[in-house]
């Protein structure tokens, strides 16, 4: 499998990150994850201290895991994302790790929804947000399939 359009930095599992059972524990599968997206929603598609400073941020309405292979103390992790949905109100992302042998390790994916910060009620992007939102998914289109399915879905535009 090819990494997803978002590259991480390579991550290497470290004895803070090992469990009981010598693997790495799922507590940080979610960490690995949230800080990889993280930097591309923040960076990527501005969802800054600017953005939320104006009133607006995202929340998160679900998540899915599913572990696959296990990555132990020393290994390599290469995380990648990509923004698989967007429309008017939500933010569908799919993330994967992949292991030195370039194995599907571990699938995330996420749902945020778009929030009115002073009011705590979903809402609509701007009409300018939601275009750089859509650029950015069209910009960023995987060149093949995914060979698993999604378990989350929002509706398309």
């Amino acid at each position: 499998m090819l990494p997803l359009p978002y590259i991480s930095e390579t991550k290497i599992v470290t004895q803070d990150m090992c469990d009981h059972n010598g693997h790495m524990n799922v507590n940080y599968y979610y960490q690995l994850f949230d800080s990889v997206y993280t930097a591309m929603y923040y960076k990527d598609l501005g969802f800054d201290d600017d953005y939320l400073a104006s009133g607006f941020s995202t929340f998160t309405l679900e998540d899915n895991i599913r572990y696959l292979k296990e990555f132990k103390l020393d290994d390599r992790v290469y995380p990648s994302f990509h923004l698989t949905n967007v429309n008017k109100k939500l933010l569908h992302f799919v993330g994967i790790l992949q292991n030195d042998a370039g194995e599907l390790s571990a699938i995330f994916e996420t749902v945020l929804a778009h929030m009115d910060l002073n009011a705590r009620k979903v809402t609509e992007f701007s009409e300018k947000k939601l275009n750089k939102l859509i650029a950015y998914r069209s910009s960023n289109k995987l060149t093949e399939s995914l060979p698993f399915e999604l378990k989350l879905k929002i509706r398309d535009l």
